[in-house]
């Protein structure tokens, strides 16, 4: 029996399909959605979502949200998110330094400024994390290690 999966953002549906798992990063830890899980509602952080259909499986990037989590459903509500192959790398990183050069610049006293300032740079260093790890992957098999040439086209 699988379970509906989407992956929704403000602006768009990033995902939505029928798949064997989900694992998400839970604002207290990483969490495994099997079918039949307890119905629950939670907080995400930021990180990497990692969806599991057969033998493939699928990265996503997400800058927090919230998760709805039913026996057979399981509706990720994101702040962002990003499949790891649209990920611009370099687009990430210089996101990541010009939050850093803030930071390092001293934060400003506005406590709503500091926020958005850290989020970014956490948001940033996500994606570049994850693509990065997973850029050239196409959906792998579970269990590969090995990183797959991208294709020729």
């Amino acid at each position: 029996m699988p379970l509906q999966c989407d992956i929704v953002t403000q602006e768009k549906t990033v995902f939505s399909a029928e798949v064997d798992a989900v694992n998400l990063p839970g604002s207290e830890g990483r969490m495994g959605i099997l079918p039949n899980h307890t119905a629950l509602l939670t907080t995400l952080g930021y990180g990497e979502v990692i969806i599991r259909t057969g033998e493939q499986e699928e990265y996503f990037a997400i800058g927090g949200g919230f998760a709805e989590i039913q026996p057979d459903r399981v509706i990720i509500l994101a702040d962002s998110a990003e499949h790891a192959e649209e990920i611009d790398v370099e687009r990430a990183e210089r996101a990541r330094e010009t939050a850093e050069k803030f930071m390092a610049e001293g934060v400003p006293e506005d406590p709503e400024r500091y926020a958005q300032i850290r989020a970014s740079l956490a948001r940033a260093q996500i994606r570049v994390d994850i693509g990065r790890r997973r850029r050239r992957r196409r959906a792998m098999p579970v269990g590969r290690t090995t990183i797959e040439e991208e294709d020729e086209s």
